[in-house]
């Protein structure tokens, strides 16, 4: 195997250069989990003989993936006791302008998604801003790309801010045995968050005014409704126009469909017969007075009020998430609705509701739909988080004298680290088990909040990191941009933290900053500097997504209620992209100037 040299790589090095490759491609054109798609590429290294078993799983046992899963534990502290809650509470107030509503929403955002996860941050503040956005006159859709953007920049102002920041300095320590501190990006991340917030207010016009979807559903007496004719009814063999089922008060008839399923031109002198499906549109309340007159019955025993709602039935907003297993399907040809418990009532695309058959709609990427479900489902089954994202969690948080108490855990937490009295880890253990003994979360709440494809993921990354160094790709694509750029070692930190920005648009930010971690580690040491501003610089860049909604799962979480276009977030992402790079590489070498290496 060593023997074997292709334009100067060895036989690891094409295997590692084929898996990696492999392995994106996968996520980006298949709906494969990706936690079972980075547990694929480690069997894939290991079995090949690339990385030893210790290398395999050595992310498993990293200090960063083991930080990462303590601070879901503390995250579920503060959630449950409704921190964030009261926070989004009393900071967006009624401001007066477009400008102040942005500056009052992202700085807000930025400073909870330096602590906390940037999709728990998003998921909370999504359904305030449509509420928000409405008390203010504004499209939710001018709101929600700011939401997601500040949640990424506020998210690199700490290295617990976000996965990128956690794997390089815990891949820095590795090679250097010094810790970086828990603000060594702060002042950079802020400064980048300024920008940011006065770019978005500067190309306010570049950002869409769409319709929100969920505005087809805001009244329960406008529905797309399903009936079906019982073999029993007294109209069947009368035609639609002469037993009154054509010119409806309220609605109108906008498809049938006969026992065979297949769809019927809708016209008056279209015959009647037992097992018809009609679909109405228009006010639920009429047609359902109508449905009684007529003896029709709701089709697969469909609910189509709140006042049909019982005590333990509910109506959930859901998106089709980009990645789903629904995508491309229809819910009535599959088994979902039984599986998981749930009705579907109605499906909107891009703020307009479909003229069709909810459950006949072929569903695409964004899609919203209304659920009529348990009161008190559990939205993070695997079955369903895998297919739909639900915002409007049914959880109350309990806010009193453990809201305190959780706040002061996780002040505590971080300034234990930010003065070095302890190291981060260890902080990290000390908070998530203060959050269970004063209750502010309890073991199964702490367990439930552990996102474990989040973690297979993040060890994933870092194995992948440890190959591209092991095989020399790394030494190979930092020879090739110190080639393409010269000595100057702020024309090759830019060269690199530019490729880094527009590669996390399309993989993974926690991969992209694993992957181009021993890139930029080496390129640096071979000018001669020491690789630590080098490294702050990549990790803001990585994080720096804007162009595309796959850039970032808080992205993916403002699609579908923004009622957005994919085209959207590249009209003001591409230039946010260039804006933060610059500022970047320009306060980077302001606060951690270049230093010769000793």
């Amino acid at each position: 195997m060593e023997s074997f040299i292709f334009l100067g790589f060895g036989l690891d090095a094409w295997i590692t250069i084929v898996t990696v490759l492999g392995m994106f491609s996968i996520l980006l054109f298949t709906k494969w989990r990706s936690d079972t798609v980075f547990l694929g590429a480690i069997g894939v290294l290991y079995v090949t003989g690339v990385l030893d078993a210790k290398e395999a799983f050595s992310g498993f046992s990293g200090t960063s993936v083991i930080t990462v899963g303590v601070l879901f534990v503390v995250v579920a502290g503060l959630m449950h006791t409704g921190v964030l809650q009261c926070i989004v509470r009393y900071l967006l107030g009624t401001p007066n302008s477009y400008s102040k509503a942005v500056t009052r929403l992202m700085l807000p955002v930025a400073v909870l998604s330096s602590f906390l996860s940037n999709t728990t941050v998003v998921s909370l503040f999504v359904n305030i801003v449509k509420m928000w956005s409405k008390k203010l006159n504004v499209s939710p859709s001018k709101l929600l790309i700011p939401l997601s953007y500040a949640s990424g920049m506020g998210g690199v102002c700490t290295l617990i801010g976000t996965p990128p920041n956690l794997i390089i300095s815990g891949l820095y320590e590795e090679n250097t045995g010094v810790a970086m501190n828990i603000l060594t990006t702060t002042i950079p991340g802020l400064f980048c968050l300024v920008i940011g917030v006065l770019s978005v207010i500067a190309m306010r016009r570049l950002l869409p005014d769409r319709k929100a979807p969920e505005s087809a559903f805001e009244s329960t007496g406008d529905y797309t409704v399903e009936l079906q004719v019982p073999s029993d009814n007294p109209y069947i063999g009368q035609t639609l126009g002469d037993a009154g089922l054509y010119h409806v008060k309220g609605g109108s008839l906008i498809g049938m469909y006969h026992f065979d399923n297949i769809p019927l031109p809708v016209t008056e002198n279209e015959p009647i017969m037992g097992g018809d499906h009609l679909v109405y549109a228009g006010q639920i309340d009429d047609l359902i007075e109508m449905a009684y007159n007529h003896k029709l019955v709701s089709s697969d025993h469909h609910v189509f009020s709140m006042s049909e709602l019982d005590n333990s039935s509910q109506l959930r907003t859901a998106y089709v998430d980009f990645g789903s297993r629904l995508i491309g399907t229809t819910i009535g040809g599959s088994s979902f609705e039984k599986d998981n418990n749930l009705v579907l009532a109605a499906v909107s695309r891009r703020g307009e509701r479909i003229n069709e058959a909810p459950r006949n709609v072929v569903l695409q990427a964004g899609d919203t739909l209304l659920f009529v479900c348990p009161k008190h489902i559990n939205v993070d089954t695997s079955s369903l988080k895998s297919a739909l994202h639900f915002f409007d969690s049914d959880e109350v948080p309990n806010i009193g004298y453990g809201t305190i108490i959780s706040t002061v855990i996780m002040i505590t937490m971080v300034a234990l680290s930010a003065l070095g009295v302890l190291p981060l880890l260890q902080c990290a253990f000390l908070a998530a088990a203060a959050m269970l003994i004063f209750r502010c979360c309890n073991m199964e709440q702490a367990m439930r909040a552990i996102n474990w494809e989040i973690l297979m993921v993040f060890a994933g990354s870092a194995v992948l990191g440890v190959a591209i160094q092991k095989t020399g790709i790394a030494e190979w694509l930092a020879n090739g941009i110190l080639d393409v750029c010269g000595t100057n070692p702020l024309v090759v930190m830019t060269a690199v933290c530019f490729v880094g920005t527009f590669i996390t648009e399309f993989i993974s930010n926690t991969a992209a900053g694993a992957m181009f971690f021993p890139i930029m580690y080496n390129a640096a040491e071979k000018l001669g500097y020491e690789p630590f501003p080098f490294l702050v610089a990549l990790m803001i860049s990585v994080s720096s997504s804007f162009a595309t909604p796959i850039g970032s799962p808080t992205h993916m979480l403002v699609y579908g209620p923004g009622g957005y276009r994919f085209s959207d977030f590249m009209r003001i992402g591409l230039l946010m992209n260039l804006i933060i790079l610059a500022a970047n590489i320009f306060i980077v070498n302001i606060v951690y100037p270049l230093t010769p290496l000793q």
